[in-house]
């Protein structure tokens, strides 16, 4: 039980952090996604509600696969960060290559609640 509270800690903070620091996203969002600032907000107060959801017992599976759904959604962003740091020669480049397969470990953690 102390992993789901973890994950639900996790997501919340990072979905808060969309609002505190909302460049920090934008930087990484692909040129060919529009509307850059509004989907930050929304994709932060998506993981804030998702992980929320984790909570309830009655809500926790329909929570996991919309954490599932977000993190898919939000991996072109992890490949433009890649790219990104790829192109300006970052030093950070390996944390940036690291977070891509990251995002299957997290999607299979959130698996792990998609059943009662």
């Amino acid at each position: 039980m102390i992993l789901l509270y973890i994950m639900v800690l996790l997501y919340t903070v990072a979905g808060v952090y969309h609002f505190v620091n909302p460049r920090m996203y934008m930087r990484i969002m692909p040129p060919y996604i529009p509307w850059h600032l509004p989907i930050v907000y929304i994709s932060g107060l998506l993981e804030i509600a998702f992980a929320l959801l984790l909570l309830p017992e009655s809500t926790r599976p329909t929570g996991a696969w919309l954490i599932i759904a977000l993190l898919i959604g939000v991996f072109p962003a992890n490949i433009q960060m890649a790219i990104n740091f790829y192109q300006k020669q970052n030093p950070g480049l390996w944390i940036a290559i690291a977070r891509l397969p990251l995002q299957g470990i997290l999607i299979w953690w959130a698996w792990i609640y998609t059943k009662n």
